[in-house]
């Protein structure tokens, strides 16, 4: 009786340990994984989102005419601190400041738990993943490079956005000092530097939800499920952190510090909230790639 044939997964590694050509690290390179991701219609997709969302508020600007702070509020967590809708017409800097200011509560959160959920889940969904696998791929390999590609996506979505906006606000509005809703201003040559330092603490900030994003997709074969489930637990963060009652807890919360790089935008630069939120962000992100990475290892891939 012939001996049970062993799937290609199982049988490569244990019998060809010594493949001539073969290198572990040259499996899936970043490249192939970054063109294989850039070609699919929800990348370019989401590019055409976050490009078209100045436009759409400079539309909405002109209709409704020049923001003058009467409905305030500024948002979550975020008070009079940062209430850029005051002063958003005022310069490029101003409106690219805006723009990050209206999305970094949620429509920031999209391609982050798109491009880390839709990763994995997809190849499974695709039935593709054992392929890959089977290539040779190292399980540890397949998922580095795909988190390293999911995060290069994310962070250039978070770029994009205010890099359309300064062009599109410096033909609207002309290009000038960063007004400041509690008075002063910072300097042209300030604004860059801040605003980049904004887009580095959204990108960190954000680090939870790709996180979730990514663990949920070695949990499931089901693409929406992860891109979805990362979602959900993302608005229940901000809900709990809106439960005043729960005092000092909040502060475990990354949602508690997602406004924290309005102290960016003070005369003073002040890193006290920043520090704090990021280092909760990074926390919860190590824990939960940890354990993608732990689950995927022990997975017996199917699909």
């Amino acid at each position: 009786m012939s001996a049970p044939v062993q799937p290609p997964e199982a049988r490569v590694p244990s019998e060809h340990p010594e493949a001539a050509g073969y290198r572990a690290g040259r499996t899936l390179p970043l490249r192939v994984e970054a063109m294989r991701q850039l070609r699919r219609r929800r990348t370019l997709l989401m590019g055409g989102v976050l490009a078209a969302l100045p436009f759409i508020l400079i539309i909405a600007f002109a209709i409704g005419g020049t923001p003058d702070g009467e409905d305030g509020g500024g948002g979550r967590g975020g008070g009079s601190r940062i209430n850029l809708m005051d002063v958003a017409t005022e310069s490029a800097a101003n409106f690219a400041a805006t723009s990050l200011f209206v999305s970094a509560g949620f429509l920031l959160v999209i391609p982050v738990a798109l491009f880390c959920g839709d990763t994995v889940a997809s190849e499974a969904s695709w039935s593709s993943l054992r392929y890959l696998l089977a290539a040779p791929v190292p399980r540890v390999r397949l998922l580095w490079s795909k988190l390293v590609v999911a995060l290069g996506f994310s962070l250039a979505a978070m770029v994009l956005l205010p890099a359309v906006a300064l062009a599109a606000g410096t033909a609207a509005y002309g290009w000038g000092p960063l007004k400041l809703p509690t008075g002063g201003a910072l300097s042209a040559g300030d604004t860059v530097p801040r605003l980049a330092l904004v887009v580095a603490f959204i990108f960190v900030s954000q680090l939870v939800t790709a996180g979730l994003a990514f663990w949920l997709s070695t949990k499931t074969d089901a693409p929406l499920g992860a891109v979805g489930g990362a979602v959900f637990l993302t608005i229940v963060g901000n809900v709990l952190d809106a439960v005043t009652a729960l005092g000092s807890w909040r502060d475990f919360l990354p949602a508690h510090w997602q406004f924290a790089w309005a102290d960016a935008l003070q005369p003073q630069l002040e890193w006290g909230g920043m520090i704090k939120g990021a280092a909760v962000s990074v926390t919860y992100a190590l824990i939960l790639f940890a354990l993608a990475f732990r689950g995927f290892s022990r997975k017996d891939i199917v699909s």
